[in-house]
């Protein structure tokens, strides 16, 4: 854990309402900005580019994002704004888009502006960017001495983005209880700024255990909901704060780990991040001998669409040697899962990561005779 203990709460300003992206133009004007690279990914900016508002008076110049948040897109995005001598950049993407953006502006120390199109991280929070390789390998994080300028939240934009998107930030959402909690629990007298992030895990978790169903089914039948917008702004905003608040103590454990380790896998690069960490959060109950809360969270795995075991990844052919592969990965001395209390090794990880799977199997099993009788 970090010596201090910084407090990295939200972004500057933060709006969730329709229409919100009509008043970027004068959220700029504002700031005193008169200029902005725009930052965009492909299909994303497909769906959202009819809710981007014409602007008179500021610059906008437009950015292609190039598929991977990697140091060279970074440095790529921070020449554009430096060759067109411009002052901030806007974010109009998913998680990695947003990523980009922010390690492009911290570089240049310049504000940045976020409008999600997707709910499937908290990336548009955080003040910091997950970096990966051109191969999809993740390589590390940055973490930012600013907070984003500004984000804006357009519901209808989310509600149009492909519905995996949402479950996968469900996903990654829910491990935010698991993993602080590992963390938090066994503190003796957790500050106030850690009781905030564990308070914000676990609104967190129960938001999503008893929203998503209904927001997933308001997203299939196109119609915009309170359960829909609850669920959007837990995977943005609260799920922001456990680490806004709690800083280490609030980010990442085994859930994340066991995320990490499986992106040295190419087959897995398919996969979205939430999915991921979804399986990590059950191979760390496992680790942790909670064993009766994947009991209790299969239902709910299988009702949205997570994956709860190798097989739901297309990983059942992965070998002893791969298994073990990945959890070498999971273990190294720098990986988060060694914030919890335990230390694991790559053995521990491996028979873990088995032992879900006969769980896992032993209750589907018991479902299908059940549903037969």
């Amino acid at each position: 854990m970090a010596d201090t203990l910084i407090v990295r709460a939200a972004p500057q300003e933060y709006i969730c309402e329709p229409g919100s992206w009509d008043g970027l133009e004068q959220h700029l004007e504002r700031r005193g900005i008169s200029s902005a690279l725009v930052v965009r990914g492909g299909r994303s900016w497909e769906a959202a580019k009819g809710y981007f508002p014409e602007f008179k008076r500021v610059e906008i110049q437009f950015y292609r994002y190039g598929g991977e948040c990697t140091y060279a897109e970074r440095d790529g995005i921070a020449s554009e704004v430096t060759r067109l001598g411009l002052q901030s950049i806007i974010a109009v993407g998913g998680g990695k888009v947003s990523d980009s953006a922010k390690a492009a502006a911290a570089l240049l120390r310049i504000p940045v502006v976020i409008l999600p199109t997707l709910a499937a991280t908290c990336s548009a929070w955080s003040s910091l960017s997950v970096m990966y390789d051109k191969a999809g390998t993740m390589v590390g994080f940055e973490v930012y001495p600013h907070s984003n300028s500004l984000v804006l939240l357009e519901p209808q934009v989310i509600l149009d983005s492909p519905p995996e998107l949402l479950v996968a930030g469900i996903g990654d959402t829910l491990a935010k209880w698991y993993e602080a909690d590992a963390i938090i629990a066994h503190l003796p007298s957790p500050s106030e700024e850690i009781a905030l992030a564990h308070y914000a895990a676990r609104r967190c978790r129960d938001n999503l255990m008893a929203h998503s169903a209904e927001a997933l089914a308001a997203q299939e039948a196109g119609e915009l909901n309170d359960a829909f917008v609850r669920v959007v702004e837990t995977n943005i905003m609260t799920a922001g704060l456990v680490g806004g608040f709690g800083e280490d103590y609030g980010r990442t454990a085994g859930a994340h780990s066991i995320h990490d380790a499986l992106t040295i896998l190419p087959e897995t690069h398919r996969l979205l991040h939430g999915c991921k960490v979804a399986y990590g959060v059950l191979v760390q109950l496992v680790l942790e001998g909670k064993q009766e809360e994947v009991v209790r969270l299969l239902p709910f795995y299988e009702k949205i669409g997570l994956p709860a075991a190798l097989k739901d990844m297309g990983l059942d052919g992965l070998s002893r040697k791969g298994l073990l592969r990945v959890a070498a990965r999971a273990a190294e001395p720098d990986a988060s899962i060694h914030r919890m209390t335990t230390t694991f090794d790559a053995v521990t990880v491996a028979g873990a990561m088995e032992e879900l799977e006969s769980l896992v199997a032993a209750i589907r099993v018991r479902e299908t005779v059940a549903a037969s009788c």
